[in-house]
């Protein structure tokens, strides 16, 4: 059982750092400006810039709800299909995708309304 423990504990990290890009939408531009010149440089032109963006737009869509809506969307979009079709395979009825799904969805939705909302 601690193994099994240990490795739920580990994945749901794993599944923290790949949800959180989605849910917070500030990440996508230090991405998009990474092999801009001077960048990770106090005082040049693109430091100022992103200074300038984070200040203004910094919290947009930085709420539990924007972040849980996040998650439902990636539970409808991500999760039933994979658990949809691993059933399918496995010859499970539709109350099984159901429960799982429905289990999955909710958990991501937690964890990227706690991600959207609590993370700087």
């Amino acid at each position: 059982m601690p193994l099994v423990f240990g490795l739920s504990l580990v994945f749901g990290m794993m599944l923290a750092v790949a949800l959180a890009p989605v849910v917070i939408h500030q990440m996508h531009i230090f991405s998009a400006v990474m092999k801009a010149p001077g960048f990770g440089k106090d005082g040049s032109q693109i430091a100022i810039y992103l200074a300038n963006f984070m200040k203004h737009y910094g919290g947009a869509f930085r709420t539990f709800k924007h972040g849980a809506f996040h998650g439902v969307v990636n539970g409808i979009f991500f999760v039933l299909p994979i658990i949809a079709t691993n059933a399918m395979f496995e010859r499970k009825g539709f109350k099984y995708i159901a429960i799982n799904t429905g289990y999955w969805t909710v958990c991501i939705a937690l964890m990227g309304g706690l991600i959207c909302a609590w993370t700087p």
